[in-house]
Order: structure tokens, then sequence, then C-alpha cells
């Protein structure tokens, strides 16, 4: 089976410990890492060609605004290839109830027909959100298997726990 781990995350300022905290890595690239790293798979980094702010508060701003108006932010290229990707172990932080913007654009831009979509959120407390459920609506021809949700601040030590998640989803 070959899988591909995309992911988008965001170092620097985070909500984590009940405020602000500055990330020197994105808690969802550890996990990400950590999954294709065991599972031998090409790791894809969904990265916007205009950087969100620095600050938090104003990137929250940012993505509530994106999310309204259903925006598709410009993610940086060349795309992974698809051919041949059985799975995709779907990596991001929890924005507002779902997935953030830039992921559906990265999902709007590939073929997904059969392929298995393993969600990987990470999260202060918010858990999944509607995400599955969004994913499972907006890409009908993929395969949206049940979510992994990991607080951010335990990422560290949640890798095992991820690893272990991801063989059995895309199994």
């Amino acid at each position: 089976m070959s899988v591909l781990v995309a992911y988008f995350s965001r170092a620097g300022q985070n909500y984590g410990h009940g405020g602000v905290i500055d990330l020197p890595k994105g808690n969802t690239e550890i996990l990400a890492e950590a999954i294709a790293d065991d599972l031998g798979a090409d790791l894809f980094k969904i990265d916007t060609v205009t950087p969100y702010p620095e600050d938090y508060f104003a990137t929250t701003d940012v993505a509530k605004r994106e999310l309204r108006e259903h925006a598709r932010p410009a993610i940086q290229g060349p795309l992974p290839s698809m051919d041949g990707v059985d799975a995709i172990v779907l990596g991001y932080p929890n924005w507002w109830g779902t997935v953030p913007m830039a992921v559906k654009t990265f999902l709007d831009e590939i073929d997904l027909s059969g392929v298995t979509i393993a969600p990987l959120c990470t999260n202060e407390g918010s858990g999944l959100g509607g995400s599955v459920g969004d994913l499972r609506r907006s890409y009908p021809a993929a395969n949206v298997v049940e979510g992994l949700s990991v607080r951010g601040t335990d990422a560290k030590s949640s890798t095992r726990k991820a690893v272990v998640w991801a063989k059995k989803a895309i199994a």
C-alpha cells in the first residue's frame, strides 16, 4: 500500500496550556513526521503562498474569515504525485471546528478517487470538531475513515499513539 502523509501545521504562536505559547515546530508536524518515518511514507507539508500572521489572534481572525468565505488560499507546490497512492494520512489543526481552508485547497487539487483519507487533528480540547463529516461531505470520491484527535500540547508524547492509529486507519 502506498501512503502519503500530508499535513498543515503552524509553528510560532499557538494556543496551549490555557494561553498563547511559542512553538519551534507545529504540533501537527511533529505527529506527521513520526507517522511518515515509521510507515516509510512520503511527506508533504501543505504551506500557503501567503503566510499567516505571526500573531496567534490575528491568524484566528484570518482563519475565521477564510472559513466564512469558503476561501481556498493558494498553496505552495509542486503537489505530490498521487499515482499509486492508496491512502493519505491527513494532519491538520482544528480551526473553527474543521480543517483549515489551505487543507481544502490541497484536497481540491488532487485526485481522491478511491483514496482512503485518515484524518489526524490536533487541538486544545475541541477534538475533531466537525472535520470528519466535513471531509466526507466535501470529498465523496474518497473513503474518509474515523480520525484521531490529539491535544496539541501532548503531541510530543503522543507520536507512538498516532503511529499505531495510522497503521490501523489505513489497513
